[in-house]
């Protein structure tokens, strides 16, 4: 069966991350979300084909399905919608006349979902770090580091001693890490960043050429390329209350769903040193914050 990856219109976005990218070119585990996407489509069993001419699969380029979901329409047998719980049509089986007409209705798993925010990318992170299962050491790891859990290390990278990997982590090319740092898992860290000194960092995805000053901690963040947090910078990700966090979006206060959310910074932003960000804020790209914290930062 052929698989058709199609556009299509969306009054959500990622921003700010996507200011600077479509979202098939954001990084997730150090590889364009659009590559995984194909590459899962294959792995179901799918051909990628630009038209389709009969019983093929038409699905958005920003529908995430689960494994288990894209295996079951693999083997169908017959016309598919699969929608999710606002009714919005993210894939189906048949052809383009048949997308809405004369389909039966697959419902979502838990795994499957529509990319409309930011935080939609650490999720679909946490899915694709979850399946890796071996180390793969290309660079320098310290004798004096310590990992529990899988590593991927790229070439030319630097670990160095006092350093604590715990959990998936994916680290790139020609980084520098530590020393003295704490990674956790679901990270992943692009190519030529460095992370300095007593740095900590979980669950995020950092992009390339971004350097995160010693005495820091980013938690659950999504952080663009050619970004520099000034030394002791602290994205809070925590709420005391324990409810879920909610960040603005067009105006509105959208709840994640997560009780653990931080911060989405876009490219080029510089901090203070000491800026603290509040959790569920974003960041517009080449914003220095100075004296300016906890706020939704974008030029003008």
């Amino acid at each position: 069966m052929k698989a058709i990856i199609f556009q299509a219109e969306t009054t959500e976005t990622c921003h700010p991350v996507t200011l600077s990218r479509s979202l098939g070119e954001c990084p997730i585990a150090n590889r364009p979300l659009a590559q995984i996407q194909r590459e899962r489509l294959l792995e179901a069993g799918f051909k990628i084909a630009e038209t389709g001419n009969g019983h093929d699969l038409f699905v958005r380029q920003d529908a995430w399905l689960s494994t288990a979901m894209l295996t079951q329409l693999a083997h169908s047998k017959i016309p598919l919608a699969v929608r999710d719980a606002q009714g919005t049509l993210l894939a189906w089986i048949g052809n383009s006349a048949q997308k809405v007409i004369g389909t039966k209705t697959l419902p979502l798993d838990d795994s499957s979902f529509l990319i409309r925010y930011p935080w939609d990318l650490l999720t679909i992170q946490e899915q694709v770090l979850g399946s890796f299962t071996e180390t793969q050491i290309e660079g320098e790891l310290s004798p004096s580091a310590t990992h529990e859990g899988t590593l991927i290390l790229g070439k030319g990278s630097r670990v160095l001693p006092g350093v604590y990997i715990e959990g998936t982590v994916i680290i790139g090319a020609n980084c520098k890490i530590g020393p003295n740092c704490y990674l956790r898992g679901s990270t992943s860290i692009g190519d030529r960043c460095h992370i300095g000194q007593a740095v900590e960092i979980k669950n995020s995805i950092i992009m390339e050429s971004t350097n995160i000053g010693h005495l820091s901690y980013c938690g659950d963040s999504v952080i663009g390329c050619h970004v520099n947090f000034g030394a002791g910078t602290i994205v809070a990700n925590f709420r005391h209350d324990g409810e879920n966090h909610r960040s603005l979006v067009d105006g509105k206060l959208i709840d994640t769903g997560r009780h653990k959310f931080g911060a989405v910074i876009g490219d080029h932003v510089h901090t203070g040193i000491h800026t603290s960000i509040y959790p569920g804020r974003k960041i517009w790209p080449h914003i220095c914050t100075r004296q300016i914290w906890g706020q939704i930062l974008r030029p003008g």
